[in-house]
């Protein structure tokens, strides 16, 4: 029976559409049998596992093998078949181009995962984090796309050399043309690497714009200003800025500095004590730590104070200083306490004499 079998199948074999059928036969069992594995001992041993990762690798995985398995039976039969150079060249150049794509969105799919779980793993890897997986994901994008351009250029048997060339001169040109764009790009990129602030934080540049951080882009900055004004700041702008970041603290809290004059021969302790009084009952100016009162300099026109007081967010800093200086006005007013200004005395030492 084996024997008879045996004969059966070398005779189909000698006969080029049987054997070409028996080839793509072979690879849907095959392809089968690689689903079975798949379904009851590679996912069954994942899930066993304490972390969810390997599960979502080998279903991702698992398509993309099953399908590359009929399209090598396809290839196999194909060749099998020697058909003419033309059926040859668009036939495997489809096949290769199938199976590129297949595992160029596996690839992106596996890579975006392992990306989100590196994220979340900061303890472990530090360069991996939240704010710094758009980055990756980008570079990723690159690395994938690239590779699938590359493997269809081998498919259909495209000359790399020239395109190459022709690449690196639209390149150039494009550089150049696009260089304020790139400059953005790449200061976006260092931005997001280097953290100089976050969502939601208050920044000021170069002491001209202040406001809070509603989006970090990789080319553009968005900031809300106190006045409800978005503005939009490019990134190699802010590259090259000096940025003050007031809640990039360990805690929110900022001092607020009230710079005030007196008048030579001014008591200074009770310019301190009425300082001090200054700030009861000014809303969201913190108890801890206290306000402070320092004398700074001696001036041109008179003793240099300095009321020192925590507010609870940078946000509140306008409304507290325009109360606090409505404050020590009021106090020196009724204190007696003398706010000096530039003065300058004219003496004439002789009037013209009339003829």
């Amino acid at each position: 029976m084996v024997e008879k079998f045996i004969a059966w199948l070398m005779l189909l074999t000698q006969r080029p559409g049987w054997r070409q059928a028996a080839i793509l036969g072979g690879a849907v069992v095959v392809a089968l049998a690689a689903q079975v594995v798949f379904a009851r001992v590679v996912l069954a041993f994942t899930r066993k596992t304490a972390t969810g990762i390997d599960d979502q690798i080998a279903r991702a995985v698992r398509k993309p093998f099953v399908w590359s398995i009929l399209f090598a039976g396809a290839a196999w039969a194909l060749y099998d078949a020697e058909a003419s150079p033309a059926v040859d060249f668009v036939g495997f150049g489809v096949l290769l181009t199938l199976v590129g794509f297949l595992w160029a969105v596996t690839a992106m799919r596996v890579g975006r995962t392992l990306l989100t779980a590196l994220s979340h793993r900061v303890d472990t890897v530090p360069w991996i984090e939240p704010k710094t997986l758009p980055l990756f994901d980008i570079i990723l994008k690159t690395l994938v796309v690239g590779g699938f351009l590359y493997a269809v250029c081998i498919a259909w048997r495209i000359p790399l050399t020239s395109w190459l060339t022709s690449a690196g001169i639209v390149g150039i040109a494009v550089g150049f043309a696009a260089k304020d764009t790139l400059a953005n790009l790449f200061a976006g990129v260092f931005i997001i690497a280097d953290a100089p602030y976050k969502i939601g934080d208050y920044v000021v540049l170069d002491n001209d714009i202040r406001g809070r951080v509603l989006e970090i882009g990789m080319r553009s900055t968005r900031l809300l200003t106190r006045d409800d004004v978005q503005v939009t700041v490019p990134n190699a702008v802010i590259g090259n800025a000096r940025i003050v970041n007031q809640t990039g603290g360990p805690y929110k809290k900022m001092r607020v500095r009230v710079k005030v004059s007196v008048a030579y021969g001014s008591d200074i302790d009770q310019v301190r004590e009425v300082l001090s009084a200054c700030v009861e009952g000014v809303e969201y100016v913190c108890d801890q730590p206290p306000a402070r009162v320092r004398f700074r300099a001696f001036g041109d026109s008179g003793l240099l104070f300095e009321l020192l007081a925590w507010i609870e967010e940078p946000v509140f800093s306008g409304r507290v200083l325009d109360a606090l200086n409505s404050n020590v006005y009021r106090a020196f007013a009724a204190a007696g306490i003398e706010i000096p200004y530039a003065k300058h005395d004219v003496y004439v030492k002789e009037l013209p004499q009339n003829d």
